[in-house]
């Protein structure tokens, strides 16, 4: 099995979610984030006290955003060309085959990415044991 290059701590700043202004007060509203944009809004104008709004600074560090768990950067690919151009990088880089791609054509793609060794993150999605 392939190791990643260099194994970083991931530490995230903020895990909880952002939560839009009023969503626990009408059912209606929902709590995914949307900015506050009234010219009264006392969330908008940051008073004390009120919920936090997302900011640059609960930015990732630039060595480990969209770093996976595993310490490898997700890669997309759609044919054995997209998987070529991993075999420097198979340090670095994971594989990810693409979700509109059949089962005859993954079955390939995962046996050449095992002689490149080239790690796959989804080698075992649309793959049914064959019985003999």
């Amino acid at each position: 099995m392939v190791s990643p290059a260099r194994k970083v701590n991931i530490v995230k700043k903020r895990t909880k979610p952002f939560v839009r202004v009023q969503s626990d007060n009408f059912k209606r509203v929902s709590a995914s984030w949307r900015r506050p944009r009234g010219i009264d809004s006392r969330t908008r104008r940051r008073f004390k006290g009120t919920r936090p709004q997302p900011k640059i600074g609960f930015g990732s560090s630039k060595k480990t955003r969209f770093l996976l768990p595993d310490g490898f950067r997700k890669y997309t690919i759609h044919n054995l060309g997209d998987l070529e151009s991993l075999v420097m990088l198979n340090r670095t880089y994971a594989a990810e085959i693409a979700r509109n791609i059949g089962a005859k054509k993954r079955i390939e793609l995962i046996e050449r990415a095992k002689q490149l060794s080239v790690k796959v993150i989804n080698a075992d999605a649309r793959i049914r044991a064959v019985e003999n």
